[in-house]
Order: C-alpha cells, then sequence, then structure tokens
C-alpha cells in the first residue's frame, strides 16, 4: 500500500534491498536525507536499513521530547505507532503500517518540506 496525505508519502516494502531502492528513488524524486525515513519493527534492523539507504530514522525532532520519553515505556507496537503518528498519518493508517511491520515489512517514509 502506497499513502500519500499532504504531509507525508509512505510506502510498504517487502525487505530492506527493497527500502533501499526505494529510498534512492525518493532521493532522485528530490526529497533529502533529512525528509527519508526507514522503519522495521525490529529496531535493529531500522539501523541497519538506514545506514545502508543513507535514510533518517524517526526521532525527538519528529516526535517531541514527549513521546520520545513516552516511547521508552511503550510496547514496540505502541512505540511504531506512535512516530507513524508523529510523521502526520491518522491513527487508522499508523494501525494498518504497524501491522504490516509485524509481518516482518518495511516502510519507507519521505516527508514533505
Amino acid at each position: 500500500m502506497d499513502s500519500t496525505n499532504l504531509q507525508s508519502y509512505a510506502k510498504v516494502v517487502e525487505n530492506g534491498v527493497q527500502a533501499v531502492q526505494e529510498v534512492k528513488q525518493l532521493q532522485t524524486a528530490g526529497y533529502i536525507y533529512e525528509n527519508i525515513y526507514v522503519l522495521a519493527h525490529d529496531k535493529d534492523r531500522t539501523d541497519r536499513i538506514a545506514d545502508t539507504a543513507n535514510a533518517d530514522e524517526i526521532g525527538i525532532k519528529e516526535e517531541g521530547v514527549f513521546d520520545s520519553i513516552a516511547n521508552l515505556f511503550r510496547s514496540r507496537g505502541d512505540e511504531l505507532r506512535a512516530k507513524i503518528t508523529s510523521l502526520g498519518f491518522t491513527d487508522a493508517e499508523a494501525d494498518f503500517y504497524e501491522k504490516e511491520l509485524d509481518l516482518g515489512k518495511v516502510l519507507v517514509i519521505a516527508k514533505r518540506s
């Protein structure tokens, strides 16, 4: 599923290789590093894919201090949904994407400047 709202674009891909390809396409389309994010269910996998793809990770700048601190106490699923909604997606969209991440897929998000 691809989704575009007024603030962000998202695409679910099957694996890290496809995520790297999607990030490269977004960079070619004019998105900059600071506005492209990858997200996987496993934090280490997110880190590895972000490093390989030259993409950013959703952090304090995007979430805000309160949500970043709250994520320390949330389940991984709740943390992922909070990260996704922090980029302008609805709760329903965040639920859908988090379920896809549960299946081992990767989410690539490009935030509009």
